[in-house]
């Protein structure tokens, strides 16, 4: 039979937890034990921290990078935009020189066909020189007499707003002398006979491009002057016929 000696087990326990308690007992093993304790808890607050700290570096960096790929893009899309704006402005310049070019082409055809409508239907009625200056206009001619130069100036005047401002000059010239000054020849010297007369016309006004807010026709105020002029007053200005003598 096997036999157990229980009684030497439990002494054995006993003097066991009697040394613990010496040696907790002892001051010096409770300072090394807390010390151990204090060390071991710092090492892993550094350890937590490290880890954490590392953790919200990487964190950062990607966000960092995140934020670089945004600017990237932001950039890109900006050079982009400026590339549109300035395409954008090389053509609208070029439209406006279009524009520019058809309605300095457009406009002598508009004036020209203006004037042509509403000519006398006089044949010896014509005119000999248009000049225009912005939206000044000089027109200068010869009539037969003055009646045709007043309707045409008053044809001009109620044109719906295209000619305004109409001032006429007229002046009384024998035919050699219109003749002389065309082919720059002296006026012969002739007899006492009467000659017969044309009236040379000087207009000047101004010329409103069609296509333009032109406003309404108004009844004229017609004023004879003292000196033998016309003033025929109307909305859009006055019309002034000055014969010379």
């Amino acid at each position: 039979m096997i036999k157990v000696n229980l009684l030497d087990s439990v002494t054995e326990r006993q003097s066991s937890a009697a040394v613990v308690e010496a040696k907790v007992a002892n001051p010096a093993a409770r300072f090394w034990m807390l010390g151990a304790s204090v060390v071991v808890l710092l090492g892993l607050a550094m350890v937590f921290d490290y880890y954490s700290a590392a953790a919200s570096q990487r964190k950062a960096k990607a966000e960092l990078e995140k934020q670089e790929q945004i600017a990237a893009q932001m950039a890109a899309v900006n050079k982009e935009q400026a590339d549109l704006e300035k395409k954008l402005k090389d053509i609208q310049s070029r439209i406006d020189v279009i524009k520019k070019l058809r309605s300095s082409q457009q406009g002598p055809v508009s004036l020209l066909s203006d004037l042509n409508s509403r000519l006398p239907q006089d044949p010896d009625f014509r005119l000999n020189s248009i000049e225009q200056k912005g939206g000044e206009l000089t027109i200068e001619g010869q009539s037969p007499n003055e009646y045709a130069v007043t309707q045409f100036g008053r044809s001009l005047e109620f044109s719906n707003g295209l000619f305004t401002n109409v001032n006429i000059e007229t002046q009384r010239k024998d035919m050699d002398a219109v003749a002389a000054e065309r082919t720059d020849r002296a006026i012969p010297a002739g007899g006492s006979e009467q000659k017969p007369e044309t009236v040379t016309f000087t207009i000047r006004c101004k010329y409103t491009v069609p296509g333009q807010p032109q406003p309404q026709p108004q009844v004229a105020e017609v004023q004879h002057n003292p000196d033998g002029s016309k003033e025929i007053k109307t909305k859009h200005g006055t019309l002034t016929i000055t014969p010379r003598r």
